[in-house]
């Protein structure tokens, strides 16, 4: 069966964002997934080779998928807002998850920046929707920044990490996550760097093996 994708324009707070929405090819959605990406003034869109292989992976395993530029990103309205915008931006494209697939449980993930507002966006949505978020993924979450915002979500939350990412080094994911309350997992892949460089079909492969 061919590969379900709709392009489509979400009403974000700061204008149309530019999205795509991708069902299981097989059956009926078992979760919507919510996918971030990296940080827009260093490149990031929804295309970036990380996010699409979380998307694919998570599709492949019965999600259906919304990806999203954000605001100011290829043919999203607006301009950077030093990551709040950003925030608004994903608390937009979640809404039209829960709007359009109500009954199913929702997935946030998220790669580098977009890891960082997942969690974030995951511990809001917790307090106001409990049992609605069934986990988080954060992939190369970049502990060099020292951002702890959005940590202690109290929903399961998963990272996954290169072994070599120069941004979240081994010994301080490692120490990060041991110091953080369950339910929690850290998943390393050997990879050559941030980006899961030589790796990317063990990162597609663990996205799509996660209960």
């Amino acid at each position: 069966m061919a590969r379900k994708i709709e392009s489509l324009f979400l009403e974000g707070p700061a204008g149309r964002l530019e999205a795509l929405l991708e069902e299981p090819e097989a059956g009926a959605p078992r979760e919507a997934a919510l996918v971030c990406h990296p940080h827009p003034r260093h490149g990031g869109t929804m295309h970036n080779k990380v996010v699409y292989r979380i998307a694919r992976g998570l599709r492949r395993a019965g999600a259906v998928v919304l990806r999203f530029n954000y605001r100011g990103v290829n043919l999203s309205e607006g301009a950077y807002a030093e990551g709040e915008g950003e925030l608004d931006d994903a608390r937009a494209g979640i809404e039209y998850l829960r709007s359009r697939y109500p009954e199913i449980p929702r997935t946030l993930a998220g790669f580098s920046f977009g890891s960082r507002l997942v969690l974030r966006l995951g511990r809001e949505q917790a307090s106001r929707n409990p049992g609605g978020t069934k986990r988080i993924i954060a992939a190369g979450f970049p502990t060099i920044y020292q951002d702890t915002t959005g940590l202690d979500a109290p929903v399961p939350r998963i990272f996954v990490q290169s072994t070599h990412d120069e941004f979240g080094p081994v010994a301080m994911i490692q120490a990060m996550v041991a110091s953080l309350e369950e339910p929690k997992r850290l998943i390393l892949i050997e990879a050559r760097d941030h980006f899961f460089t030589g790796a990317l079909d063990h990162l597609e492969e663990e996205i799509y093996r996660l209960e």
